[in-house]
């Protein structure tokens, strides 16, 4: 028996499991939420915390005057391949967690899959939760219909139509004689 070996293989070679939670974590810190597999979330978290822990450290020091901390970044850029990511986790997430000990993310499990029965959960940046999304609309806009109409319903408007024409076009009666 095994003791002390922590961290998921989620069934996948060991250079498949590292592109994967770098893609995963990569989009987690770009849309600061993601939903996938409770067993991909878990591993997802352990790794990201790493990631932001490292960027706050970081920032912390160049807060004393110090220069930028370059190996810092560039050891997470190892892991993280966008450069807008990590521009992003340096400048603006790593100065929003600089007062959190840590635990800056939150999984939320949301059930099973249709298809296989997975467990699915949303993993989250924790500061940057609002309760609800903003960018969608509160109330939808009905959709215009598409294609023709069917037969029937064209037929029972047609009157209705023509009766509303009828009393637009009809003079209306004067109260004045004319003479």
């Amino acid at each position: 028996m095994i003791h002390g070996r922590s961290g998921r293989k989620l069934k996948r070679t060991t250079s498949h499991r590292k592109a994967l939670l770098s893609a995963l974590s990569t989009s987690l810190l770009r849309h600061k939420k993601i939903r996938t597999t409770l067993a991909k979330a878990k591993e997802t978290r352990m790794v990201v915390e790493k990631i932001i822990t490292r960027a706050k450290r970081a920032v912390a020091k160049e807060v004393g005057g110090a220069p930028k901390d370059v190996h810092a970044r560039r050891e997470v850029a190892r892991f993280i391949h966008d450069k807008d990511v990590v521009k992003m986790l340096f400048g603006e997430i790593a100065t929003k967690v600089e007062n959190r000990p840590g635990g800056y993310t939150r999984v939320v499990k949301l059930g099973r899959r249709f298809g296989d029965a997975a467990d699915i959960a949303v993993l989250e940046l924790v500061d940057y939760n609002t309760g609800k999304d903003e960018t969608k609309p509160a109330v939808k806009p009905k959709r215009a219909r598409r294609g023709p109409r069917k037969k029937n319903e064209s037929a029972e408007s047609a009157p209705a139509e023509q009766a509303a024409a009828e009393t637009s076009a009809a003079p209306e009666p004067s109260a004045a004689p004319s003479s």
